[in-house]
């Protein structure tokens, strides 16, 4: 049987109630700002009406399996679920939703026959209503932090097992989710099951008052690099040149700049083919136009076709930008070392796992609150490096170029670190067949 509800207090009520208004009164700016992103991502213009929980074309049925990863990184995850899912259990039926164009883009890939792919509902009764209306999931998985209070309270109206899969949950979102416990508490007690990543993520969801079944570990150590991706970053690894390769991977708004700074202050790195890959695609023409500024020659990556070759000029530029989706596999087997970011300013830093699968060591700044604990290990293993900033970065990273043995040695425990984490999917799929299975019984 589902978790048994909890009556909400007349306070979280009111709490709900009042978030419902603010989120349908947000609606008019929602389509405001998915226009203004459809100009650089046409993506995002697509089905808006979705969002709102309308669904034409789309025939209304039962019985999926609702997995929900907002983004690119989860969606990967969910990726690996799934194969592990549908290896258990073939022809199982499944409904994909995403809040972000890259998310849909990856999540595409995922799809099997049969399968159905939507943009999540706004977290409003009356979307999330239609929602659960056309579609009447026997099962829902979000996704590692994707917790709506309207997701969840109408999920338990409804008897819909609501699962949190790869779970995390870093101090600084509980603190914030402390600060609003009157909506937030609701919404993560009313889970049915949360599956977290490791035993700190669990004690914090614990004190939240969520249902904690397990500490699983984290999908993404699954992740396989693609080959192609891999073949493709080695070849330009050969028309870069002879000059070693340092990647700042998925950087924030703020980094380039302070990146700059660091620059210009050590005359070393100025024989570096620097490789910048900024984490959201909007930001490609203003990094782009930063570096320009800077008087450095700029090579962007979406210069030339997909599986062409570079051309000849690349060799001579001082940065290559990595404007393009999907290629990150490619961009870290084309690099030596990269330097994560998100982690140089206090914003969690990005996914190291995804380096130190395609075999190439990291070097990351004090803030890694969104992957503490795979952060650490990559450092007691020897497989990531942390620094205060990015002054520091620059002759941490010029030894390891210059020591060919310690460059050798932190590739070798990228693939430790890999070893001693992987499994996960595994576990994650036998939970959660089990649960889909008594939801689609309870629905028949």
């Amino acid at each position: 049987m589902p978790r048994e509800a909890r009556s909400l207090s007349v306070i979280e009520r009111l709490a709900l109630w009042a978030y419902g208004w603010v989120m349908r009164a947000l609606v008019p700016l929602l389509r405001r700002k998915l226009r203004r992103r459809g100009r650089a991502e046409p993506g995002y213009v697509a089905h808006i009406e979705q969002r709102l929980g309308h669904y034409p074309g789309i025939p209304a049925s039962s019985g999926w399996l609702w997995v929900h990863a907002v983004s690119l990184g989860e969606t990967r995850a969910a990726g690996l679920l799934l194969e592990a899912l549908r290896a258990r259990m073939p022809g199982l039926r499944v409904l994909l939703t995403h809040g972000t164009a890259t998310g849909r883009a990856e999540g595409a890939k995922w799809l099997a026959p049969g399968d159905v792919q939507v943009w999540q509902p706004w977290d409003t009764p009356q979307a999330i209503t239609r929602f659960l209306d056309h579609f009447q999931p026997a099962l829902g998985v979000l996704m590692e932090t994707e917790v709506w209070p309207h997701w969840v309270q109408a999920c338990r109206a409804r008897g819909v097992r609501l699962c949190l899969v790869n779970g995390r949950l870093s101090d600084k979102t509980l603190q914030r989710a402390r600060r609003m416990a009157w909506l937030a508490r609701p919404a993560y007690a009313g889970l049915h099951a949360v599956l977290a990543q490791t035993p700190a993520d669990a004690q914090r969801f614990a004190q939240l008052g969520a249902a904690v079944h397990g500490v699983l570990g984290n999908l993404k150590f699954d992740v396989a690099p693609d080959p192609a991706l891999m073949a493709r970053g080695r070849r330009w690894r050969q028309a870069a040149g002879v000059r070693p390769v340092v990647m700042l991977a998925s950087s924030r708004d703020g980094e380039e700049a302070l990146w700059l700074q660091a620059l210009r202050q050590v005359p070393w790195a100025q024989e570096v083919l620097w490789l910048l890959v900024p984490r959201h695609p909007q930001r490609f023409d203003a990094v782009a136009a930063l570096l320009a500024q800077a008087g450095l020659t700029v090579f962007r990556r979406s210069a030339w076709a997909d599986d062409a070759e570079p051309p000849s000029e690349a060799a001579t530029a001082s940065v290559w930008l990595g404007d393009s989706l999907g290629e990150m596999h490619a961009y870290y087997a084309m690099a030596d070392v990269a330097w994560l970011g998100g982690s140089f300013l206090p914003l969690g830093g990005q996914n190291l796992i995804e380096a130190a699968a395609c075999g190439c060591p990291v070097v990351m700044g004090p803030h890694t609150f969104n992957f503490a604990d795979a952060a650490e290990q990559a450092i007691q293993i020897g497989a990531a490096f942390r620094v205060p900033d990015m002054a520091a970065a620059m002759p941490h990273t010029q030894r390891l170029l210059h020591d060919a043995a310690a460059l050798a040695a932190a590739r070798q425990a990228c693939e430790r670190l890999l070893q001693q984490g992987q499994g996960a999917a595994q576990r994650y799929a036998a939970f959660l067949l089990d649960a889909y299975r008594h939801g689609a019984e309870e629905g028949a």
